[in-house]
């Protein structure tokens, strides 16, 4: 029941639990305690809606930041991980592989906002030995959800 719980739950957190119930043939009582073992044990970290910004009058930008930094001894990554993340600007950062040790994603409210951030809090850390900026122009797809309409030609056809 676990697994497709969650499975369920990573597509609509917002579904009915007697719902939920009745896709996974349990009673609504073991779905409520599931998820509260699964909140308990830091399975399930958060809840959360996504919102296509595009949509609305309100100015968003985001980027993605890749950061190459000097891992510190018996730590490694995790400490400068942690001081890019505590900026609330951050909304995420992931160990990864490859020519840079960190990507970061972050918002603003324009690219100037976003530059300032890099400029004058994130490459200053002692650690950072250097960034690449990519804003992000569009979104097609996030977190498995299309926010596109797939093209369509609207020429009106020509006939000979």
């Amino acid at each position: 029941m676990r697994e497709e719980l969650l499975a369920i739950i990573e597509r609509n957190s917002r579904i009915d639990l007697k719902e939920l119930a009745v896709i996974l043939g349990v009673e609504e009582i073991d779905v409520v305690n599931e998820l509260q073992a699964l909140e308990e044990e830091g399975i399930v970290c958060g809840y959360h809606t996504m919102i296509d910004w595009e949509k609305t009058s309100i100015e968003k930008v985001s980027a993605l930041i890749e950061v190459r930094v000097t891992p510190q001894r018996g730590q490694g990554f995790d400490n400068i991980a942690e001081r890019i993340y505590k900026y609330p600007e951050v909304t995420s950062v992931y160990l990864i592989s490859g020519g840079f040790d960190l990507l970061v994603t972050l918002e603003g409210k324009s690219l100037k906002e976003i530059s300032g951030f890099v400029s004058d809090k994130l490459s200053t850390l002692e650690s950072v030995l250097s960034t690449a900026t990519h804003f992000i122009l569009k979104k097609y797809k996030d977190h498995g959800t299309i926010l596109t309409k797939k093209y369509e030609d609207q020429r009106e056809k020509v006939s000979p």
